[in-house]
């Protein structure tokens, strides 16, 4: 008599997926495996951007978690599916609590958590606020490259909103090479403009470095002008402040009012994602009818599907795609596993005899 064994528990053949091992990468590893690497994480997104423009990806609607008792309060959920040389699925849940920061931390706080391609199983939850950081900065570098091509190359920045983004998209843009003759600051807190100006000084790398009162005054002797905020609504609603026609990175994405992009030539990461969830490039959808507003992309203006004019303002507003943080999440991860440093939580999965 020959006993047969039910085909869940027969022997897999050598080369089929199996369960992977599931780690936990915290922060100080993210940053470790991040840090002197900016040229390589832009590279990366921009793979990711060409990748997405070429329907190698998933990435749905972000959703958003709300609360009636803190209502300036949020946590998104980003999921995404990467394709190419590094497939991976996964998601990002990323928190904005505002009130932190009178608290005295980062507004932010998330995670991510990587799966594996083959079998779905997690492979990794990994600290995210870094990669998210990181991932935001690499994306506003290539911006500021790409967009300014074909104009004199931009010698004055302005940062407006003066938080954790705005220091790594000063890092990422300092470590690919850009150089500037002086950096302007503005934001709504005096404490906080005062510690990056300190910020900017002691990384010896900015030129005369300005506080200003206001806005206006920023972005008028500005050439490259970053919106970093926390804004809700828009508060810039003057399309004369840009008539120098600066390079604008809208990383906020709420603070230009429709008037001053329809001024400019309007870049985002994914038209689709861009227009929802009433960010500025939504609400002049909602006001023209229509997105003939929109040059196109990113991954467009790279391809040399879009060409950007000298004469007028271009403004970049990227909503933030999750293929992003996959791609330099799994960029993480990989570093960390070659090092011999992953933390692996053993057992983690228990149950995978589907009978017992």
């Amino acid at each position: 008599m020959t006993t047969v064994r039910p085909a869940e528990f027969r022997t897999a053949p050598a080369d089929a997926p199996s369960v992977p091992p599931f780690a936990v990468i915290p922060g100080s590893q993210v940053q470790e495996a991040l840090q002197g690497q900016e040229k390589a994480v832009v590279d990366v997104v921009e793979e990711t951007y060409r990748l997405h423009g070429a329907g190698r990806t998933v990435n749905p609607p972000s959703s958003f978690l709300r609360f009636t008792d803190r209502p300036t309060a949020r946590i998104i959920a980003l999921p995404a599916s990467l394709g190419g040389e590094n497939r991976v699925d996964g998601m990002k849940w990323i928190s904005s609590f505002p009130a932190n920061v009178a608290r005295g931390f980062p507004r932010a706080s998330a995670v991510l958590v990587l799966n594996d391609h083959d079998t779905g199983y997690p492979l990794a939850c990994m600290e995210s606020s870094i990669i998210s950081a990181a991932r935001t900065a690499a994306s506003a570098a290539s911006a500021a490259d790409r967009l300014s091509r074909g104009r004199a190359r931009p010698a004055r920045l302005g940062f407006v909103g003066a938080g954790l983004i705005a220091r790594y998209i000063h890092t990422y843009l300092e470590a690919t090479g850009w150089s500037f003759d002086a950096v302007g600051v503005h934001d709504v807190s005096a404490e906080s403009a005062a510690g990056f100006r300190t910020y900017l000084e002691q990384s010896g790398a900015a030129g005369r470095v300005t506080v200003h009162r206001g806005a206006e005054e920023l972005v008028r002797t500005s050439d490259l002008v970053v919106f970093a905020t926390v804004a809700d609504r828009p508060h810039v609603d003057e399309p004369s402040w840009f008539d120098h026609n600066p390079v604008v990175l809208h990383v906020s994405l709420r603070d230009l009012a429709p008037r001053v992009l329809l001024a400019a030539t309007n870049v985002v990461d994914d038209i689709d994602h861009c227009l929802r969830a009433s960010t500025s490039p939504h609400l002049t959808e909602r006001l023209t009818g229509g997105r003939a507003f929109l040059a196109g992309t990113l991954d467009d203006v790279m391809a040399g599907r879009v060409t950007v004019p000298a004469d007028r303002p271009v403004v970049f507003s990227p909503f933030g795609l999750g293929v992003l943080d996959l791609a330099v999440g799994k960029f993480v991860y990989d570093a960390v596993a070659r090092s011999g440093t992953l933390r692996v939580v053993d057992d983690f999965f228990h149950e995978l005899r589907r009978h017992g």
